[in-house]
């Protein structure tokens, strides 16, 4: 898009020059310490549906947030304009909810000493000449290709080609200012099966920092029917004590689970069923969970926070044991730890794996559940149990028998955790949490 240009890294002058009025005007108007995020982004959405166009969408989007601090009060306000008075009105509006907040201790801007040194770029802006024509063109050929892999495949629920590309700017009181570019890039591909009197939908996509990177448009929806044609015929199973395979697009959503329960937020609240796990065995010893927020090109990558630290490379699971939380400035002041750098999340997370993929796991699991799909949001934080929906497919004598349906699996996290006895080397590429597909020892299914 050659729109690009006005959103690339060449925009960061501008935007970072607005973060100084906007600290400048928080000063004039009383505050003693300030910190403020501006953005700007802007995309193209293109999605098809039974071979004909749906929609075409550009967005642009842009705006600021501030955290404003009177002594130990703090006010926050957001606005999507930019000119000067709408920087008065939202400093204005964020001093006022400040005096009428009680004071905090733990509140306040990070230690000036810890602010990031060296911004590295980690060439995460790649812009892809993509026109709308061009866009479509791809969208409409991943749904043909979907429905010419297989005759089930009656109905399309939308094929979907988007690109974006923006900058962001951090900077506080302490005289701190930075930010990066990036794109990202993602097509997606949902169809629906029918046979055997059922209907069943399934999807795959691809997501990049490189357009060009992208998975072929012919195999996104060759992939997407596949799947969905798998499901025919599913039925649920009798209630049983068996293993369970998390598929990989699905197991980051159990280290997601773990991260959110080591997290200041739910630690300091006593909201986790991890609370007070530091240093405790969690998962089996051979197992590590880093993150490595300085990898090139990655989806998550960051030389800095949410509160302006310097991020580096650490791991919180070390041969089954918990060996950091996830903090932030304020969360660790809260618990008397030092932040983590991990102000706003965790940056590419990475699990250990081992060298049989998805069918040798399928194989060593002999009797039990391939998990494929999830739904609803069944987890306990506070108690650690674990129930949710589930699809997916039986599995006897190490084979997949047949497809699986209206079953609820369940568990404790922490049981869990330790039962984990495999995770494959099948990783999940497009997620910021990098794993493969995980096996527990034994969960409950219940079914029929």
């Amino acid at each position: 898009m050659s729109s690009a240009q006005s959103v690339g890294p060449q925009a960061l002058p501008a935007l970072q020059e607005q973060v100084e009025q906007i600290l400048a005007e928080a000063k004039r108007q009383g505050a003693s310490a300030c910190e403020v995020a501006v953005s700007v982004e802007q995309g193209l959405s293109t999605s098809v549906r039974q071979r004909e166009v749906e929609t075409v969408e550009f967005n642009r989007d842009q705006g600021f947030g501030i955290t404003l601090y009177v002594g130990q009060r703090k006010g926050s306000a957001s606005t999507s304009a930019s000119g000067a008075e709408a920087i008065r009105e939202t400093v204005a509006a964020a001093l006022a909810i400040a005096r009428h907040t009680s004071e905090d201790e733990s509140s306040g801007l990070a230690d000036a000493a810890l602010m990031a040194k060296e911004i590295k770029d980690f060439d995460l802006f790649h812009e892809w000449n993509i026109t709308p024509e061009q866009a479509i063109e791809r969208a409409l050929i991943c749904e043909a290709a979907a429905f010419d892999a297989d005759s089930r495949i009656k109905n399309a629920d939308g094929t979907t080609l988007s690109t974006s590309h923006g900058c962001r700017v951090y900077g506080n009181s302490h005289g701190f200012i930075a930010g990066s570019a990036s794109t990202r890039h993602s097509l997606s591909c949902v169809m629906i099966a029918e046979g055997g009197g059922q209907m069943q939908r399934d999807y795959w996509y691809d997501v990049n920092r490189q357009g060009e990177l992208l998975a072929d448009a012919v195999s996104i929806g060759q992939k997407a029917a596949q799947r969905a044609a798998s499901r025919l015929g599913a039925r649920p199973v009798p209630t049983c004590e068996v293993p369970v395979l998390f598929s990989a697009e699905l197991a980051g959503g159990l280290f997601g689970s773990f991260l959110s329960a080591i997290s200041g937020g739910n630690l300091y609240r006593k909201s986790s069923f991890l609370e007070g796990a530091l240093g405790q065995r969690l998962f089996p010893e051979w197992l590590t969970i880093d993150e490595r927020p300085h990898l090139m090109r990655a989806m998550s990558s960051s030389a800095f926070d949410g509160d302006g630290l310097a991020t580096y490379a650490k791991p919180f699971v070390e041969n089954g044991t918990l060996v950091s939380y996830v903090l932030g400035t304020y969360s660790g002041r809260k618990l008397g730890l030092p932040s983590t750098a991990n102000a706003g999340g965790v940056h590419n997370l990475f699990v250990t794996h081992g060298v049989e993929d998805q069918d040798a796991l399928i194989r060593r699991m002999g009797r039990g559940l391939l998990v494929t799909e999830l739904m609803g949001h069944g987890l306990n934080m506070v108690t650690g149990d674990y129930s949710r929906g589930a699809a997916g497919f039986w599995v006897e004598n190490g084979e997949i028998q047949f497809p699986v349906q209206e079953v609820t699996i369940a568990g404790n996290m922490r049981d869990m955790f330790k039962q984990i006895v495999a995770v494959g080397s099948d990783l999940e590429l497009r997620s910021n949490i990098r794993t493969g597909s995980v096996l527990i020892e034994r969960m409950t299914v219940a079914g029929s």
